[in-house]
């Protein structure tokens, strides 16, 4: 959520920079402004109410004392009136900050300076390839090596829950427990302390990191007990500093985490569905860093080399996108996608997002931290996934396919315990 002091004091260029992201901000910017005047009117007549109401109860034992019985019933009615004149107040204070709430959240994230012009996918930068790709004749889709090898199930997913909802066995079983093992094993390495989440979340978290109210349709509601299912890690890690105040030294604050993540994926169909392609449930690694706001930056380009480590240990062809305005999240101010080249599809697969959201989650957690002069700021929040499997697991099949099976990377053989699928 941007500040209040940020769209107060430079309205004019948090509407030029949400052009940026293609979004309109010129009517809801000026309207966020008028709403906050008129609950800071409110809240000088509060206060003036409250102070004179306090003066009159004050009189009122004076006047007792002073034997003025008339005098002091006449304070006593006033002071109730003023007491009834207080409710009033705070109650229509409370209606116009939840009015000014409502549409602050409405405004998104402003894009970094580094993000580039652009409406669609197709603006979108890329920084660098690396990797390269196989030739391979006649290959197969990762969907139909699953079949064949008998590593994934499409058909019990359905039978079990429906569409989206695979189903990993044997030696494909094991590839997603030794690719989870791995990415956490390498996040440890760098430094990430390994958190086990829940798997749902509750209201202020979803909203926390920006999932409510603009990903509402996205997540799966437990209704009875109003709790999501998480849509990523993201979620629950980045809330356990929810409403903390840290002290710099604190900083930095490194996390990574294993979790199945459950996504609607509304409105998806046609051929990018196909497989692993897209999927409501899927096992993900992520990585969370709390910042300092002037180390926010460094810490995302260690993020998108450590990342790109990773990629490049599978063995895996691959690229770097900066993302264009207009192909950003919500949240984001700048976003560096990972795509890989998946060989029988003859597609590029994104398989991790690394984002910067410098204070716009923080503001909204309420997660901030004292500088050096005892000063308490808002912190920069980063995440990114370290990986996400299926589509990692699609391009490993595709580009690694034999005649003899499908060969596994020699950074996965430790973990995996077999160097081919067959």
């Amino acid at each position: 959520m941007l500040t209040l002091k940020l769209i107060r004091e430079q309205p004019d260029f948090v509407i030029e920079r949400l052009r940026i992201k293609q979004f309109d901000a010129s009517e809801l910017a000026p309207q966020i402004i008028a709403v906050d005047n008129e609950r800071k009117a409110l809240q000088t007549a509060l206060d003036a109410n409250l102070a004179q109401q306090n003066t009159v109860a004050k009189q009122i034992g004076l006047l007792m004392q002073q034997g003025k019985r008339s005098e002091a019933e006449a304070a006593k009615q006033q002071t109730a009136q003023l007491k009834e004149r207080s409710k009033t107040l705070e109650q229509q204070l409370a209606g116009i900050e939840k009015q000014r709430d409502d549409l602050l959240v409405l405004l998104p994230n402003l894009p970094s300076e580094q993000v580039p012009a652009g409406r669609t996918p197709d603006d979108n930068l890329i920084v660098r390839e690396g990797g390269r790709k196989p030739a391979l004749s006649q290959a197969l889709p990762h969907w139909e090596l699953a079949a064949k090898y008998d590593l994934i199930d499409f058909e019990w997913g359905v039978k079990l829950t429906g569409a989206g909802f695979p189903v990993y066995k044997g030696k494909g079983a094991r590839l997603q427990r030794a690719l989870i093992a791995y990415f956490l094993d390498c996040n440890i390495a760098a430094g990430y302390t390994e958190i086990q989440p829940p798997l749902m979340v509750n209201e202020a978290s979803a909203f926390g990191t920006g999932n409510l109210p603009d990903k509402e349709g996205q997540m799966y509601h437990a209704a009875v007990d109003n709790f999501y299912l998480i849509p990523t890690a993201e979620v629950p890690v980045t809330n356990i500093y929810r409403d903390v105040i840290l002290n710099a030294a604190d900083l930095p604050v490194k996390m990574t985490a294993y979790t199945p993540c459950f996504r609607r994926e509304a409105g998806s169909y046609g051929k990018d569905v196909r497989g692993l392609n897209r999927l409501h449930q899927f096992d993900k690694v992520e990585i969370v860093q709390l910042r300092l706001p002037q180390e926010s930056y460094s810490a995302l380009d260690e993020m998108v080399r450590h990342v790109e480590r990773l990629v490049q240990s599978l063995e895996l062809p691959y690229r770097i996108v900066k993302l264009c305005g207009g192909d950003m999240s919500f949240t984001a101010a700048l976003t560096f996608d990972f795509e890989v080249f998946a060989a029988a599809q003859e597609r590029w697969l994104e398989v991790s997002s690394v984002s910067n959201f410098e204070t716009f989650q923080a503001n909204r957690l309420k997660l901030r931290y004292r500088d050096e002069t005892k000063k308490i700021q808002l912190a920069h929040t980063l995440n990114g996934s370290a990986l996400a499997l299926p589509r990692i697991v699609a391009a490993l099949l595709e580009n690694n396919q034999t005649p003899d099976g499908v060969r596994i990377p020699k950074a996965l053989q430790p973990y995996t315990g077999f160097e081919i699928m067959n």
